[in-house]
């Protein structure tokens, strides 16, 4: 055997060799990708898309809960004047729910309905005096958070930051305007008898400023 063959003879296994670590190396290199990796299952605890907050979801699903519990516990109008009259403390207590501002407090009344401004209207509420100003957010705009905040069961721990926490507010808003108001038209309601249940924040005895979860409009 000449000697250039025997040098090919050599190079052969030596080849074979590194084609063989070549293959070894990269099945040990998919085999740690492998153990390092989770498979996450759609739906499961685990999946990231369940744990990301969606507001119109939210309040969808917070506002029917939010409505009963404020039908459940409203008080009329002149009964909670009264209670506030002779104690504002405990008539805040005793009706509404704390805030870092003011008791939000629940509240149904009959009355007759004024003028409009911006997104309110007034409402000349029965068995109140003339001092006493209602006015009730008829929308586009519903403004506040009154009705996150007035059942004391929505906190800021729930949420991962304050923009979910404010988002989760709006949504309740927004969905009160879809199953509320979208059952008339705000500009015609001057003149028109309307029974509301809704809540306020108590800040100023004498100003109301009512966010509706029932508008009955006769």
């Amino acid at each position: 055997m000449s000697s250039q063959a025997e040098a090919t003879s050599s190079k052969a296994p030596l080849a074979s060799r590194r084609v063989l670590l070549s293959i070894a190396a990269g099945l040990v290199v998919i085999a740690a990708i492998a153990l390092d990796t989770t498979v996450v299952k759609i739906g499961s605890e685990h999946d990231v898309q369940v744990k990301s907050f969606s507001a119109p979801a939210f309040g969808a699903e917070q506002f029917p809960k939010t409505q009963a519990d404020i039908l459940k516990r409203a008080a009329p109008a002149a009964e909670l004047l009264a209670a506030i009259t002779a104690d504002k403390a405990a008539a805040s207590k005793k009706y509404g729910v704390a805030t870092s501002v003011g008791p939000v407090i629940p509240v149904s009344f009959k009355g007759v309905v004024g003028e409009r401004k911006g997104n309110m209207h007034v409402v000349k509420v029965e068995g109140l005096p003339e001092d006493i100003v209602v006015r009730v957010q008829t929308g586009p705009a519903i403004n506040g958070t009154d009705l996150r905040d007035a059942t004391g069961t929505i906190e800021f721990g729930q949420f991962k930051n304050q923009i979910e926490y404010q988002d989760a507010g709006s949504a309740i808003n927004n969905e009160m305007k879809k199953q509320v108001l979208s059952a008339f038209d705000p500009a015609t309601l001057t003149g028109k008898t309307v029974e509301i249940t809704g809540v306020f924040k108590l800040i100023n005895p004498k100003g109301w400023m009512v966010t509706p979860v029932k508008v009955n409009v006769q």
